[in-house]
C-alpha cells in the first residue's frame, strides 16, 4: 500500500517507462497474436493496459479516458501513444487531486473496501502482470523483447555472455 504520493509517483514513473519500452516494441502485425485460439490477443492486452488506469476515476480522480473507446486500434503506435498519455494523466491526477491523507481513504473496489493507496499498488502490479504476458506473446510473434527488469536472452548474447536457459 502506498502512504505517500511521492512514493507512488516515483514507482509509477519507472514502471511507465518500462511499459513504454514494451509498447514501443510492438508492431501492427503482432497485435493479432493470440494467447490461445479465441482468447485475448497481444493487442487486446496492450489496449487493456491503456483502458485500465481510468478505473481510478471510481476512487474520485478526474482525468480524461483513452481516445477511441474500447475497440483495440490496428496501430501499435496509436496504442503506445495512448498508453503514455493516459498513464501520465493518471499520475498528474494523483499528484494534483490527492494528498497523502487521501491514500488512507477507502472506496468500494471490486466489491471490497480498499484504501486508495491499496488501489494504486494494485494498479501498478496489474500493469506489471499484463506486461509480462505481453513479453511472452511478443517472443512468440518473433519480436525482440526490450529489457525490463534485466537483460534478455538477446542482450546477453550481444554482450558476449552465455544466456541463462
Amino acid at each position: 500500500m502506498f502512504v505517500k504520493i511521492n512514493d507512488f509517483a516515483k514507482e509509477w514513473e519507472e514502471e511507465l517507462k518500462l511499459t513504454e519500452k514494451v509498447m514501443g516494441a510492438l508492431t501492427d502485425d503482432s497485435l493479432s497474436r493470440e494467447v490461445i485460439p479465441g482468447r485475448r490477443t497481444l493487442g487486446d492486452i496492450a489496449w487493456h493496459l491503456v483502458l485500465s488506469p481510468h478505473y481510478m476515476t471510481g476512487c474520485g480522480l478526474v482525468f480524461d479516458g483513452p481516445a477511441g473507446g474500447k475497440e483495440v486500434p490496428a496501430s501499435a503506435a496509436v496504442i503506445a501513444e495512448e498508453y503514455g498519455r493516459i498513464s501520465r494523466a493518471l499520475l498528474e491526477a494523483v499528484k494534483t487531486q490527492w494528498s497523502d491523507d487521501s491514500l488512507l481513504e477507502t472506496v468500494d473496489m471490486m466489491g471490497e473496501s480498499w484504501a486508495n493507496g491499496v488501489t494504486l499498488r494494485f494498479t501498478l502490479m496489474h500493469q506489471a502482470h499484463h506486461r509480462g504476458q505481453m513479453t511472452v506473446l511478443m517472443r512468440q510473434a518473433g519480436l525482440r523483447i526490450p529489457e525490463v527488469y534485466g537483460q534478455t536472452y538477446d542482450s546477453w548474447i550481444e554482450a558476449g555472455m552465455e544466456p541463462l536457459k
